[in-house]
């Protein structure tokens, strides 16, 4: 079921209570964790990329950094294998990461619960179906994350990226946010396998094994 414009409302203030809460109770873990990625990786502490928001509208995502800034012999930023640190790695595991978004859920800019902001250069390469993932505001978790994460395939996340959009409801919210906390104590889904993360989406006709050179 696609929201109507009451429907959003219980969600929005679901939102602001929930991320409200959670940046009051895990501020001295997110403190924690600050400090000590400025002693092992130093500055910057957070890692800020534009995102695509509701309707394709960019945004800056908030992440705590979990990569080096390593270059090659030409000044090429290395691969993520290569930059991402152990401490970085136990970071994506407990997607602990992940928590700086709070502030973007806070803002408006994101949901505890939709497809996963991806980066402003694919809306080209999307087809009309993969688009509607738009229609919905993106979120820290959602039903691709709790089916399989970043061990999904790019059209097994699209698929249900879309589904999600036209099944919406606060139940499925609700369930999804719950199957969200068994895959972190699990630990499923971190990567794609031969990826540190994710490889970059080209489009559906052909595709490439760069890095999304993220943080």
């Amino acid at each position: 079921m696609r929201p109507t414009f009451y429907s959003k409302i219980p969600k929005r203030l679901i939102d602001i209570v929930g991320s409200l809460a959670g940046l009051v109770i895990l501020s001295p873990l997110m403190g924690l964790v600050y400090l000590v990625i400025r002693l092992r990786l130093g500055t910057p502490v957070l890692f800020r990329q534009d995102r695509l928001g509701k309707f394709g509208r960019p945004f800056v995502l908030y992440k705590f950094r979990t990569m080096t800034d390593r270059w090659d012999s030409s000044g090429d930023v290395l691969p993520d294998v290569e930059r991402l640190t152990p401490f970085g790695c136990q970071l994506r595991r407990t997607s602990i990461d992940e928590l700086p978004q709070l502030f973007n859920v806070f803002l408006g800019k994101m949901s505890l619960v939709g497809p996963r902001p991806l980066l402003p250069e694919y809306l080209e390469r999307y087809n009309s179906f993969q688009c509607r993932r738009q229609e919905a505001k993106p979120g820290i978790t959602g039903w691709a994350q709790v089916n399989g994460r970043n061990g999904l395939t790019w059209e097994q996340r699209f698929e249900l990226d879309v589904w999600y959009v036209d099944h919406w409801s606060l139940w499925l919210d609700a369930k999804i946010l719950w199957m969200t906390v068994v895959k972190v104590v699990c630990c499923e889904g971190i990567s794609q396998q031969g990826h540190a993360t994710m490889p970059e989406f080209m489009g559906s006709v052909g595709s490439r094994t760069q890095s999304r050179r993220d943080g």
